[in-house]
């Protein structure tokens, strides 16, 4: 019997853990700015409390409405894991609340990216350091039967996302990096942080906000000013 659609991976590669850290600290907007501005999760994963995201992706597949593969990625990943949780996009059933966040978090787990709904938002909301995304909050509870993947690439969001790879959200969204280009994307998103931080204090402190690229746009496109 073919295994396809129920299998569990227990071993993933995890990128090193300085090229996680190393986008600590900087907005996702500064970082899919770096990435083309097709990096993010599509707008109806939205985040459940104000607990910035940081961590590697591990990631669940599920039936519709029935969470059994998830308790069992609870048992399974490691500190600093993301449990991304695909689930179709169902909006029928919760797949999680207060009680497992609680146990991921005892366990070090980094969140959760639910393709789905959650439960007990009130509770959640009160997390400051566990970062809870989903598509939107139902009462009803989830079945356990099965099956489902555990560690393979899933589609969450209008995104691949592949076990081992770094996650970062705020309150815009999550952005899905791939580890081979951390280094690197780390730097520039680093330096458009430091440029736009610039910016702002050059419009607090009355220098204004020179944008030439403005008019030189407008008069490529041949506008005409009208008075």
């Amino acid at each position: 019997m073919m295994a396809v659609g129920c299998r569990i991976k227990k071993n993933i590669v995890r990128p090193d853990r300085s090229l996680v850290e190393a986008f600590r600290g900087i907005p996702v907007a500064n970082i899919d700015d770096c990435m083309n501005r097709l990096s993010a999760v599509q707008a109806e994963l939205c985040p459940m409390n104000s607990s910035p995201l940081l961590g590697t992706a591990f990631t669940v597949k599920c039936p519709a409405g029935d969470n059994l593969m998830f308790h069992k990625a609870l048992d399974l990943a490691q500190p600093g894991d993301v449990l991304v949780i695909a689930a179709g996009g169902s909006m029928s059933r919760a797949l999680c609340g207060e009680i497992m966040a609680t146990y991921a978090r005892s366990r070090g787990i980094a969140g959760f990216i639910i393709d789905g709904c959650v439960r007990d938002r009130d509770e959640l909301a009160q997390f400051t350091d566990f970062p809870v995304y989903a598509k939107g909050v139902i009462p009803n509870g989830p079945y356990k039967n099965g099956p489902g993947e555990i560690n393979f690439p899933v589609s969450v969001g209008g995104q691949v996302i592949c076990p081992g790879d770094i996650l970062v959200g705020d309150g815009d969204s999550i952005l899905v990096i791939k580890p081979e280009d951390a280094e690197e994307l780390a730097k520039a998103a680093k330096a458009v942080k430091v440029k736009e931080e610039g910016q702002l204090e050059g419009i607090k402190t009355g220098k204004g906000f020179p944008r030439p690229f403005v008019d030189q746009i407008l008069e490529q496109i041949g506008v005409e000013y009208v008075d």
